[in-house]
């Protein structure tokens, strides 16, 4: 069975009294290597850092249905709300987060089996270097 690997992060910070939210994911399949970044411009202070987690890995998983691929995917994080999340070991409680965590479900029933597994942020590096560029792109 085909497989892939994510590795997902998030990043977030104050500018001018508003939360932005940077995004980032390596995503490797059979055959390629793909890293994408991009910036949450959200209204009020919703630009958390766990929005920008949650992003990351439903934009990653995304990706992957967009080629095509419904195989087996291992999810590498440094988000142990988001990885609890998933595996139901934590309610998701904050109301902003639902809809985020419902996508991400929905998109895990397309592929035949996802694990999410935490990684600390040193085995993480490569996402977390591109949702802190995700930080200062345009949106």
């Amino acid at each position: 069975m085909e497989r892939a690997v994510v590795h997902f992060d998030g990043a977030s910070a104050s500018i001018g009294g508003h939360y932005v939210g940077g995004w980032g994911c390596v995503v490797e399949g059979p055959g390629f290597v793909h890293e994408d970044f991009g910036s949450l411009r959200l209204p009020g202070d919703l630009a958390t850092n766990n929005v920008a987690e949650y992003t990351a890995a439903v934009k990653a998983l995304e990706y992957l249905l967009s080629r095509g691929f419904h195989g087996v995917v291992d999810v590498y994080g440094d988000s142990q709300l988001v990885i609890r999340q998933f595996s139901g070991e934590y309610r998701v409680r904050a109301s902003h987060l639902k809809p985020y965590h419902e996508r991400l479900l929905a998109l895990a029933q397309e592929f035949s089996k996802v694990t999410f597994t935490w990684v600390p942020r040193e085995e993480n590096y490569r996402a977390d270097d591109l949702s802190k560029r995700g930080l200062g792109s345009p949106t």
